[in-house]
């Protein structure tokens, strides 16, 4: 592997003119173990990511552009974790599961802010034989 010098990404930032809400619905979709913590941020830490939500009064309750930015997300069972969150949150989905090429999956579909929310599995070659 190549060291690089460059920064890391530590985390993203969602605004929101409802924070609690959007922790709430990415903590049901990717973290469903995870407690509240205790102070002012809400955070979801995924893998060594941190996704912080924040109350914003300079954004509007949904996305003007959703495709601007997408929040991607490496899955393991793209096709078991669609069909979860439809169980329990009934999102809109953008981009049904579909296969890309032969070694990745992808769909896309919208958190309740309207932002793009992007899930992909990489494949092994050798199982989709």
């Amino acid at each position: 592997m190549t060291e690089t010098t460059g920064p890391r990404v530590g985390g993203i930032v969602l605004g929101s003119t409802d924070p609690k809400r959007l922790w709430e619905w990415y903590r049901t979709a990717f973290a469903p173990d995870t407690e509240e913590g205790e102070g002012p941020m809400l955070v979801l830490e995924l893998s060594g990511t941190y996704v912080i939500f924040e109350s914003r009064d300079d954004v509007g309750r949904k996305a003007v552009e959703p495709g601007r930015i997408l929040v991607n997300f490496e899955v393991t069972d793209l096709h078991g974790l669609a069909d979860r969150l439809t169980e329990q949150l009934n999102p809109r989905w953008v981009r049904p599961v579909e296969t890309v090429d032969e070694h990745v999956l992808l769909s896309t579909l919208e958190d309740p802010d309207g932002n793009y929310v992007q899930l992909f599995e990489a494949t092994d070659a050798k199982s989709a034989s």
